[in-house]
């Protein structure tokens, strides 16, 4: 990720979904919908966590 927002592909129209940035750092996220409530910011290994435990169907 650069820094821009990101969606996931998978969503298409869907906007009910979540869209993320990294820093280098660490990685926002935030909801589509509603962008102005803010976002919460992880570091990258949560993250890198967080993306095996799906990919690994543990969520």
């Amino acid at each position: 990720m650069d820094g821009n927002w990101h969606k996931s592909s998978f969503s298409g129209a869907n906007p009910n979904c979540l869209e993320c940035r990294s820093n280098g750092r660490s990685v926002d996220v935030r909801d589509t919908q509603h962008r102005h409530l803010g976002k919460l910011t992880v570091s990258r290994a949560e993250w890198a966590a967080f993306l095996h435990a799906i990919r690994t169907h543990e969520l």
